[in-house]
């Protein structure tokens, strides 16, 4: 289920798409924790962003935790991955 996921490596184009993705996963507005940004620091990175989030922002995930990645390419496009720490 959406909610046993632990963290949300998003697309970074824009934070309200982001909250608009949590609300409907989880039905609630994401923390900074579970759905991090990386758009202050980098901007607009495109599909590039869920790469660079999951690498500045999955260390303190403990083992078993569940986290999604997921970008978004030109047109229909979707690239998602579902992680598992070990």
């Amino acid at each position: 289920a959406p909610t046993d996921v632990s963290r949300f490596w998003l697309h970074q184009a824009n934070s309200n798409m982001n909250d608009l993705i949590a609300q409907r996963l989880i039905g609630r507005s994401a923390t900074t924790l579970e759905a991090p940004l990386i758009l202050e620091e980098y901007a607009n990175t495109a599909s590039a962003g869920s790469a660079i989030a999951f690498s500045k922002y999955n260390d303190d995930l403990p083992s078993g935790a569940y986290g999604i990645m997921a970008s978004f390419g030109a047109g229909y496009s979707l690239g998602s991955l579902l992680l598992r720490r070990t």
